[in-house]
């Protein structure tokens, strides 16, 4: 596209195309973990899949959960996601509170931010990899205690691994974030569905609309919660994982852990925070689930 996406050109400082965001519904800023810190990234994620897989299936312990499945019957465990992780793995605890997120997402969000998202998405070589055409509005349920989606929520994904058409790179539709909720079908689960042309078309929208969105290790993905979105399988050799944190204007949000006071990491808490899980305080685990 014509317009620069956001870059971190300089070691101390991070230079953001605010325009291109709010435009287009998203944008890029690469380099924004370096590849030494990925290492140890990777070695935490590796970590947390021998976790899922040892579960066996979907298994939840509050807000913390693991969606498991398998290619086929009798097959090996493949972990697809993990919700929450940061309540006990220090790492990735540690990425998300960093504050060069802070210095980011100032100009678009504010200072004082509460997180609604925190999961790692994988996909595997060749299996159960889809993630439907959607617009992740469709998740922030109750409407009530999300206001302004728009303008006071940002979601970020950290590429571990390249993200290309032949690993399953997300496909957008550029700024389709304008319209605001589109009310796409629900009728079918995001995670596990293939991007349909019909689903687009149903809103106005098409397949010829969309771009995907290139990322090498170490780049930030930003984009809007309008934005329409998906994912097909991964055909490469390689595994492809994605470290997704959302972040809100906490006095546009009664829900999510807190992430930053003025610009400053705020540690979780000793009860956690209900976030998507209603029954959080009811039937906090640990449980397995299908």
């Amino acid at each position: 596209m014509a317009s620069q996406p956001l870059r971190r050109d300089e070691p101390n400082g991070i230079h953001a195309d605010l325009a291109h965001y709010w435009r287009e519904g998203y944008a890029i800023v690469r380099g924004f973990f370096d590849r030494v810190e990925l290492q140890g990234i990777s070695t935490a994620l590796d970590q947390l899949y021998g976790e899922g897989a040892a579960h066996g299936r979907c298994f939840r312990h509050g807000n913390l959960f693991y969606n498991v499945a398998r290619a086929s019957e009798g097959s090996e465990p493949l972990v697809r996601m993990v919700q929450w992780p940061s309540y006990h793995q220090p790492v990735l605890n540690a990425v998300r509170l960093d504050t060069r997120f802070a210095e980011l997402l100032e100009p678009l969000i504010g200072g004082d931010l509460k997180q609604i998202i925190n999961q790692v998405h994988w996909k595997a070589p060749g299996s159960l990899g889809d993630f439907a055409w959607h617009q992740d509005s469709r998740f922030r349920t109750p409407q009530s205690a999300y206001r302004n989606l728009g303008t006071a929520y940002v979601q970020t994904g950290l590429a571990i691994d390249p993200h290309t058409p032949e690993s399953g790179c997300m496909r957008i539709i550029p700024g389709s974030h304008v319209r605001g909720d589109l009310d796409m079908d629900r009728s079918k689960k995001t995670l596990g569905t293939a991007m349909s042309n019909d689903a687009l078309e149903a809103v106005g929208h098409s397949e010829n609309d969309a771009i995907d969105l290139l990322l090498e290790p170490g780049d930030l993905a930003l984009w809007s919660p309008y934005l329409v979105h998906g994912s097909g399988k991964n055909s490469s050799d390689h595994k492809r994982r994605l470290y997704i944190n959302g972040y809100v204007r906490a006095g546009d949000c009664d829900r999510g852990e807190w992430a930053f006071r003025d610009g400053q990491p705020v540690r979780l808490g000793p009860r956690q925070a209900l976030v998507h899980f209603e029954h959080l305080y009811e039937r906090p685990g640990p449980h397995c689930t299908d």
